[in-house]
């Protein structure tokens, strides 16, 4: 069984650039995942343009809301190493009556930096440094109010955990 596929539940993702996020995300159905670098893209043509983080997240709240009040499943592909953005999630999770997970991209810094380095877009290394520090652990996750917690290193491990719905 998937863990992660479970109707209603907004699922955040937390790691550096270059952790494999958006590897991961693109294993479920493309209608469940958020992501602010897209609706950056969208409004200015450049996904790494952060002028456009605000219009962005307000694409990413109209979103989350559309999809939890409907009770579907959200994957939130963001870096979300900051706390206030994980609480601002868990707000709007808390507000529709949903359960919200985290995902832990526990990479090894030596491996994201590589594999930052070999993306089409790369973020300069003291960004996945700096972020790659930020990383929380299971136990503030739990304290910050998330229903489960899953590190990426042990949903690799589950062959059954990386088999999800199929693509739309």
């Amino acid at each position: 069984m998937d863990p992660l596929n479970v109707p209603g539940t907004l699922c955040v993702l937390i790691g550096p650039p270059g952790s494999g996020k958006s590897t991961f995300a693109a294993r479920y159905p493309d209608s469940w995942r958020v992501c602010l670098d897209t609706y950056r893209r969208l409004a200015t043509d450049d996904e790494a343009d952060q002028s456009a983080t605000p219009v962005a997240a307000e694409i990413q709240s109209l979103l989350l809301d559309a999809r939890l009040s409907r009770g579907l499943a959200v994957l939130v592909d963001s870096t979300n190493v900051f706390p206030h953005v994980r609480a601002g999630l868990l707000a709007r999770a808390r507000y529709w009556q949903r359960p919200a997970v985290a995902v832990l991209f526990d990479v090894p810094l030596a491996t994201v930096e590589a594999q930052n380095a070999g993306r089409d877009r790369v973020v300069p290394l003291h960004i996945v440094r700096e972020h790659h520090q930020l990383l929380p652990d299971v136990e503030q996750l739990h304290r910050e109010g998330f229903a489960a917690v899953h590190l990426f290193s042990e949903l690799l491990a589950t062959s059954g955990a990386l088999r999800c719905g199929t693509r739309r």
